[in-house]
C-alpha cells in the first residue's frame, strides 16, 4: 500500500511539510481502522452495495464514473480521496475533497425510472458519506480485530467534520443513527442488474489486482455478510453470497497479518513521520503509542512556551 502520488494532477506528500496536522489525530479510530487494507477493501465494497441500493447513487456512479470501464483507477481515486482526508495534511485534503465536489456537480440525470437525481443532492451526500463510515468500521471490527461500542461511537463522532467538508448535513453518531438513517431510505432500496454486474467486477479481481486470487470472491462474499439484513434482502443477494467458514479464517489471517506490517512508503507510515512519530507507530501496541503521543504533546508544548 505505497502512498499514491497525485489525484486530478495534484501531488499529495503524505510525509510533508513536516509538522502540518491532518484533520484526525494520530491517536484517532480513523487512524487505526484506516490504515488496514482488508478492512478498506471489505468496507469499501459494503458501501458500495448500501449505495447501489438506492437507484439514483447507482445510477449516478454507474452513468457518470469509469467503473465499468476502468474499475482499478475508479477504486484507486476513491482510495486515495478517503486516505487523504484521514491521514494527508490539511490543505492536501482540502484540495482533493474540493476536486471531488468540482465534480460531483457534473452529475446529473435520471433512473431508468424517470427520477431526477444530481450527485450533490444532501440526502444522497449525507448516505455516501455514512455507508462508507460503517463499512469500514465494522470490516475492521468482523476481519481485524473486535471493537467496542464507544470505539465504534467514538469512530462515527471523529468522522464529522470531514464530512462537513464535503458538504454533508448530517453524519451519523453512532450505529444506531446509521441504521435509522438506512430505514428512512430502506423503502427506496431495490435489486437490480448492475449490482450483480458490480460483485463481479470485485470477484474477478479487477479492482484490487494486488490480492491474491483466493481471496477475491472471499472479499465480496465478506462484503455482502456486512449488510444489514433488510438490504441483502432488498438487493436479493442470495446464498450463493454466503460466507463461507473458509473465507472467514482466510480474511480474518489477512486482515491480523496487514495490521502488524508497517510499510515505509504507505499513507498511514509517511503521515506518522510528518507529524515526528516513528513510521512504524500505528503498528506498535496501544500502551506504546499511547507513550509516544504523551511524549510528541510534551515537545509540542515545551516548543510553544
Amino acid at each position: 500500500m505505497a502512498a499514491p502520488s497525485s489525484y486530478l494532477g495534484w501531488k499529495i506528500d503524505y510525509a510533508n511539510p513536516p509538522g502540518e496536522p491532518a484533520y484526525l489525530e494520530p491517536g484517532s479510530m480513523h487512524w487505526r481502522v484506516y490504515k488496514n487494507p482488508i478492512a478498506l477493501a471489505v468496507g469499501g465494497v459494503a458501501a458500495v452495495l448500501l449505495e447501489f441500493a438506492d437507484a439514483r447513487i447507482r445510477s449516478g456512479v454507474w452513468d457518470h464514473s469509469t467503473y465499468k470501464a476502468d474499475p482499478i483507477g475508479r477504486s484507486k481515486r476513491t482510495g486515495i480521496a478517503a486516505m487523504v482526508g484521514v491521514y494527508g495534511p490539511q490543505a492536501a485534503a482540502r484540495r482533493v475533497i474540493q476536486g471531488v465536489t468540482n465534480m460531483h456537480t457534473r452529475v446529473v440525470g435520471e433512473t431508468p425510472k424517470g427520477e431526477a437525481y444530481k450527485a450533490l443532492d444532501v440526502e444522497l451526500l449525507d448516505w455516501v458519506s455514512a455507508t462508507a463510515g460503517y463499512g469500514f468500521l465494522n470490516a475492521y471490527d468482523r476481519f481485524v480485530a473486535p471493537l467496542s461500542e464507544a470505539q465504534k461511537t467514538r469512530f462515527y463522532e471523529e468522522a464529522h467534520p470531514i464530512a462537513r467538508l464535503y458538504g454533508v448535513k448530517y453524519s451519523p453518531s453512532n450505529q444506531a443513527d446509521f441504521m435509522a438513517m438506512m430505514d428512512k431510505l430502506a423503502p427506496r432500496f431495490e435489486p437490480h442488474p448492475i449490482v450483480g454486474e458490480f460483485l463481479d467486477i470485485i470477484q474477478s479481481g479487477k479492482a484490487a489486482s494486488a490480492a491474491p486470487k483466493f481471496l477475491h470472491k472471499a472479499l465480496a462474499r465478506a462484503s455482502v455478510s456486512l449488510l444489514p439484513p433488510i438490504v441483502r434482502t432488498k438487493l436479493a443477494l442470495g446464498r450463493e453470497y454466503d460466507l463461507t467458514p473458509l473465507d472467514t479464517l482466510s480474511l480474518k489471517a489477512a486482515g491480523k497479518l496487514a495490521d502488524r506490517i508497517a510499510i515505509k512508503s504507505s499513507p498511514p507510515s509517511q503521515a506518522s513521520l510528518r507529524l515526528g512519530l516513528p513510521y512504524d507507530f500505528l503498528y506498535r501496541s496501544q500502551a506504546e503509542q499511547k507513550r509516544l503521543l504523551a511524549e510528541r504533546e510534551g515537545s509540542l508544548a515545551a516548543a510553544s512556551a
